[in-house]
């Protein structure tokens, strides 16, 4: 399985050829090379984690692909796309990926604005992605973890304790399209940092980089 990170949070996983989606938003380049979907997953409802434009592409390219999110994703989405409602501690089988889900809530931006729902996936027993939040994937051993780098709801410190928390064999980043280049670097630093100080390889994946699980 191979996985290559495009832009902000938006992942693609591709094994012999079937392609599992995760988070096609608004920071991410036009996805216009599809074919092979056979799943999307949503974490959260967002703007940034998809768009009905996105979905409109893959969609139409690859009519039988199943999406998932969490209830707040349906509700946004409404009748334009078929959401299967997906919560912490379901498990879906999409072959040829396995997804199981964590979580339920995103994290808190500020006490003004609305906590809304959040899921996060492990596929395959091997990639964890806990969308906008730091939810542990409790009782998992995490080969390779997405790492948010930068968001309103986060601070490099917490996103650094996530990290240890976890242990992950390896690391990357993701969620960073909010940060200047600087930024970025100083991101990857800290998060090296920790990910190597539990044990881990940290990968500072830029977009159309690759990684193969």
């Amino acid at each position: 399985m191979r996985l290559t990170k495009l832009e902000h949070a938006a992942l693609v996983l591709d094994d012999s050829g079937k392609k599992l989606y995760i988070d096609p938003g608004a920071f991410t380049t036009p996805i216009t090379e599809s074919a092979g979907a056979v799943a999307i997953v949503i974490t959260h409802e967002h703007p940034d984690h998809w768009t009905p434009e996105q979905l409109g592409r893959i969609v139409e390219a690859n009519p039988g692909v199943r999406i998932f999110g969490p209830a707040g994703v349906a509700s946004a989405i409404g009748e334009a796309f078929d959401v299967e409602v997906v919560s912490a501690g379901d498990s879906v089988e999409v072959e040829p990926f396995s997804l199981r889900f964590f979580g339920g809530a995103h994290a808190v931006i500020h006490e003004s604005i609305p906590v809304v729902d959040n899921v996060g996936v492990l596929v395959d027993g091997s990639l964890y992605y806990a969308g906008d939040s730091f939810t542990i994937p409790e009782g998992v051993d995490v080969d390779l973890l997405a790492v948010p780098a930068g968001a309103p709801w986060l601070k490099i410190s917490e996103a650094m304790d996530y990290v240890t928390a976890v242990a992950p064999r390896r690391a990357f980043p993701t969620h960073e399209m909010v940060l200047s280049k600087a930024g970025k670097d100083l991101s990857n630093a800290r998060l090296r940092d920790v990910t190597e100080k539990a044990g881990g390889e940290y990968v500072a994946l830029e977009p159309g980089d690759t990684l193969d699980l």
